[in-house]
């Protein structure tokens, strides 16, 4: 038996769908027993990466899909998003971005930086896998429990 509970969801890749896939992980962090602002961050987080997805990974007349996978734990959710269309280098994105400055109003942050660090911002933790497409990982702790690899990860950036 392992130890959580794992569902899956394939939407097709089209901006309508990333709704669908907002209202499913507001359901599922709801039964974690995450709070409403918590919530709201996972399902700001996960819509970024599916428009990621939606956006960058399949031409605009292929018939694409992406994947959503959620591993609920008891003081965790894990939240998978992956397409296999076009992938894009996150760090050489990253690198191009630029460092976030707290000083910057959001309006200079250049086009594609503010989901990346919209995804970095709200969860505890994101990784990011090229093959085949893009998987983007992302844990959100309950009660906001973080590793110190992420305290770091935050404190240098």
């Amino acid at each position: 038996m392992q130890p959580y509970d794992y569902i899956e969801m394939r939407v097709p890749a089209k901006a309508q769908y990333v709704g669908v896939a907002r209202l499913a992980i507001s359901g599922l962090a709801s039964r974690l027993g995450f709070t409403y602002d918590e919530i709201e961050d996972l399902k700001i987080a996960t819509s970024e990466a599916i428009t990621n997805a939606v956006q960058h990974a399949y031409k605009e007349d292929d018939e694409g899909e992406v994947v959503v996978g959620c591993a609920l734990f008891v003081d965790k959710l894990e939240i998978m998003v992956a397409d296999h269309g076009k992938s894009f280098d996150f760090e050489e994105t990253k690198k191009r971005v630029g460092p976030y400055n707290e000083q910057e109003e959001v309006k200079f942050l250049r086009e594609g930086g503010l989901g990346l660090y919209l995804m970095e911002t709200l969860m505890d933790d994101i990784k990011v896998l090229h093959e085949d497409g893009v998987t983007v990982f992302m844990t959100k702790y309950l009660d906001g429990e973080r590793g110190e690899e992420d305290v770091e990860r935050t404190i240098s950036s």
